[in-house]
């Protein structure tokens, strides 16, 4: 439960620190005053969005900062899970906003994110304002209030999951259904280019070998007198380099007793002459096995052109590349063939997991059939209380398609009496019967989520009176049940009820005006429900109206 609220700078609140206390207390005050400052400060510990404009004039930071007491609250996982001080006894929220619009969160002193700061303030506060009415006409709500009372949170986290995987599946399947449809359009296109490729033969190394015989059979005339000359000169029996050299050696041999200086030149002219007999042995096998051939080197020309052509299209250089795209090409073939055999696969997991999902939404389904006979009971019996002796209030279930929340639509049917068919609560009720309707239900719902703080601004919008008294024991029933609850309200009869009486109050003061909020004394709570009875002229019907009420409520 809150036990202080500190407060410093904030909009008109020079500096504020109060107590509470547990079970039913009220907050009054005149329009205006501040309280709808003091759950803005609240609000902010819960995560509201911060705005510069809040930080009191002429001031440079404003500081909001709340104790709880959450020893019975079990949320120690959240510490655990977020690394955060555990202290049951008091766990402090801290928002600091500067002038210059930089905020920051806190949790016992350990600086958190506003997500983190919100997630826990969300299970230690529940603010219901008149703004809140309006989310009893939406589904969602309606659907969430039987949620909560159903506690099938277990079940719908599974669901939950359950319908993530179908939604993933569906999803992939529609995906391979446009990639096949895409692919048989392109396949008569993708089987031309396949078999264009295919159609040229290639290899790996064959453009490089093609390349090089193109240019001998280009160049034959030049290669073929270039070997002719060379073999003439070398292997001519008459004037021939080896026929001459031949004769050299054997001079030279002629001395090589008498000389013997002349034996390392002979040896070495002897190794000249037998490897230039093998090179014109080379040249003269190249003579006898080189020949041109055009219809050759035609077929090599068109080769070439059906690579260059190919490389050119496709943006590459290289016959290597080529491969791999009719490869790719191959493969989105194999693809198209095999695609519906993929596709029965994957609608036979769609299929699975859909009906997982359906399994666990009926699950739920049923739990909510037997919570809303619950809601109707137990609203029945509120609004009864609360003024409505004719009241009729329904929870129509309906089907709906598979969705993040189940297969389940649920519409609340209201009528305040018996001759009139009962219609969606958004369409019928008043403002003061959705007022008593959502006190009806968040009595239902404090009973099932255990909050340890739920405070209500101006519930009793609408309503006066013997209906007043009635909302005030409500809300006093749910304090005496372990809640601390907390009524923001202009009704006397409501006022009366409350274990502590707090009043905000609007002062002006040398440095502007300022808001206050201080705990009233027995004495000081008799004059503020008088004035709240009578008005700002206390009479002493009044004093004594207050002392009967507060008397009747002690």
């Amino acid at each position: 439960m809150l036990r202080q609220l500190y407060i410093q700078h904030f909009t008109l609140i020079n500096e504020l620190k109060i107590d509470f206390t547990p079970g039913f207390s009220v907050i009054t005050g005149e329009t205006g005053a501040g309280k709808s400052i003091i759950l803005g400060a609240i609000g902010l510990l819960l995560g509201n969005r911060a705005d510069s404009r809040m930080v009191k004039e002429g001031e440079k930071k404003c500081t909001v900062e709340a104790h709880f007491d959450i020893t019975n609250y079990h949320l120690q996982d959240f510490f655990v899970e977020n690394d955060i001080d555990d202290d049951p006894s008091d766990c402090i929220l801290r928002r600091e906003l500067t002038s210059s619009g930089k905020s920051r969160a806190f949790i016992n002193d350990t600086p958190v994110s506003l997500a983190t700061i919100k997630q826990l303030g969300e299970q230690l506060v529940d603010i219901h304002s008149q703004h809140q009415n309006l989310l009893l006409q939406t589904e969602d709500f309606q659907l969430q209030v039987v949620d909560i009372i159903a506690r099938n949170e277990g079940q719908l986290n599974d669901y939950r999951e359950a319908y993530e995987a179908f939604r993933q599946k569906e999803k992939e399947f529609k995906e391979l259904q446009q990639r096949i449809e895409k692919s048989k359009k392109n396949e008569a296109f993708i089987t031309h280019e396949l078999n264009e490729i295919q159609a040229a033969g290639l290899e790996e190394g064959q453009q490089e070998a093609l390349e090089a015989r193109n240019e001998i059979l280009t160049h034959y005339e030049d290669i073929l007198t270039s070997l002719q000359t060379a073999d003439q000169l070398l292997g001519d029996e008459e004037q021939g380099v080896l026929t001459r050299i031949k004769s050299t050696l054997a001079s030279l041999r002629t001395v090589e007793t008498v000389y013997p200086a002349i034996k390392d030149l002979c040896d070495r002219l002897d190794t000249s002459f037998i490897e230039l007999k093998d090179i014109a042995r080379e040249i003269s096998g190249g003579l006898e096995s080189i020949d041109f051939d055009p219809s050759e080197l035609e077929r090599i020309n068109d080769q070439l052109n059906r690579i260059y052509t190919l490389e050119h299209k496709y943006h590459v250089n290289e016959i290597s590349q080529i491969l791999t795209i009719r490869d790719d090409l191959a493969k989105q073939l194999r693809y198209i063939t095999n695609s519906d055999e993929e596709l029965d696969s994957l609608h036979r997991q769609l299929a699975e997991a859909q009906e997982a999902c359906e399994q666990k939404a009926q699950t739920i389904s049923a739990l909510r059939v037997s919570a809303a006979q619950k809601v109707e009971r137990e609203a029945k019996h509120y609004l009864e209380a609360l003024g409505i002796p004719n009241v009729r209030f329904s929870v129509d279930i309906s089907r709906k398609a598979l969705s993040h929340d189940g297969i389940d639509k649920i519409v609340f049917l209201f009528s305040a009496n018996k001759s009139s068919a009962m219609q969606p609560i958004s369409q019928v009720a008043s403002g003061g019967e959705i007022a008593r309707v959502m006190l009806s239900l968040k009595a239902m719902i404090s009973g099932t989520v255990k909050l340890p703080t739920i405070i209500f601004d101006e519930i009793d919008i609408g309503v006066s009176g013997r209906i007043a008294e009635q909302m005030a024991g409500i809300m006093k029933e749910m304090g005496d049940e372990g809640r601390q609850v907390i009524s923001i309200t202009h009704l006397p009869q409501i006022a009366a009820r409350g274990a502590a009486h707090y009043k905000v109050e609007k002062e002006e003061t040398d440095q502007g005006t300022i808001s206050r909020m201080r705990l009233l004394t027995m004495e000081e709570r008799v004059t503020e429900i008088a004035q709240m009875l009578s008005g700002s002229q206390i009479s002493k019907e009044a004093i004594s109206n207050a002392k009967v009420l507060l008397k009747l409520n002690a």
